[in-house]
């Protein structure tokens, strides 16, 4: 395991970690959620690379270790996230490793950087975790759906206008994130149809174009990414291969998955190895 910089810029980088071995059989680049560091999938990264795979994982600038600075002088925004740091990180694999087959494991956002990002048709396949269309409409408890619009519509611009950046961290939500990534993931939320309605950008066309093998995971207890946040998102991927799985926790034994829970080791017996047999059904013989 080794750690590395990589240039997005000038000025900014990407800080990733590397999990390399001789004999992998393919590379996997873990997509982060939004506000997650790269440490918490460390776990998931050790599995992985003990099941023979190489593995890269990576903050998003403006947080974790891809931070120089203030946060709030990063003028980055999600979709910037999507296109160039993933394009980047994308890019980077492909040069370091040639010979191999590109995989991905998306979460979140990182599942939104999967169907979007220009990158994605160097992967020969992917897996998309607790992604979905993050429209407020489409959150079924009342109490979660009045907290997620306050957080959205009103605390965030509010905050984002006063300090320069989202304080997501003294709010117990995670890394502190770039006001740009913030209020854009706020106006999609309003949407409809998420980013698939924002006239400044191509979404639609985007997830439309994608056709490589993808596997969606959701979770029954997971209050963002139920069903129908889930089919909105995958809604305009006509030309993938799709195979969704939609996870009951206690059929598993555990007592909650949510979010956030997969990437725990608490998941790790009953649930990592599904994506781990199924990242080795897509590599080559």
């Amino acid at each position: 395991m080794y750690s590395i910089k990589i240039p997005v810029n000038e000025v900014e980088f990407l800080a990733a970690t590397v999990w390399e071995r001789s004999d992998a059989k393919a590379v996997v680049i873990l997509h982060p959620a939004t506000a997650v560091v790269q440490a918490f999938y460390q776990g998931f990264a050790e599995y992985l690379f003990n099941r023979g795979f190489s593995v890269l994982t990576y903050d998003y600038r403006g947080t974790g270790h891809s931070k120089s600075g203030m946060v709030r002088s990063y003028n980055v925004s999600m979709s910037d996230w999507i296109e160039h740091d993933v394009g980047c990180i994308t890019a980077w694999a492909k040069a370091r490793f040639p010979e191999l087959s590109l995989l991905a494991v998306g979460h979140s956002v990182g599942g939104h950087a999967v169907l979007l990002s220009t990158a994605t048709h160097a992967l020969k396949a992917a897996v998309i975790v607790a992604s979905h269309a993050g429209v407020t409409s489409t959150i079924k408890q009342t109490t979660e759906k009045v907290r997620v619009w306050c957080l959205l519509r009103v605390l965030a611009p509010v905050l984002c206008r006063i300090l320069g950046y989202m304080p997501a961290k003294r709010l117990g939500l995670g890394e502190d994130l770039p006001a740009p990534v913030m209020l854009q993931w706020g106006r999609w939320s309003a949407m409809p149809g998420y980013f698939y309605d924002d006239p400044d950008w191509d979404a639609r066309q985007r997830a439309s174009e994608i056709m490589l093998p993808v596997l969606v995971m959701g979770f029954d207890d997971d209050p963002w990414a139920n069903p129908e946040a889930i089919a909105r998102l995958m809604e305009p991927v006509q030309k993938a291969k799709i195979e969704r799985r939609e996870i009951r926790h206690a059929e598993f034994g555990l007592p909650a998955i949510g979010h956030m829970g997969f990437f725990r080791t608490r998941c790790a017996e009953k649930l990592w190895p599904v994506v781990g047999q199924w990242l080795e059904s897509q590599c080559p013989d």
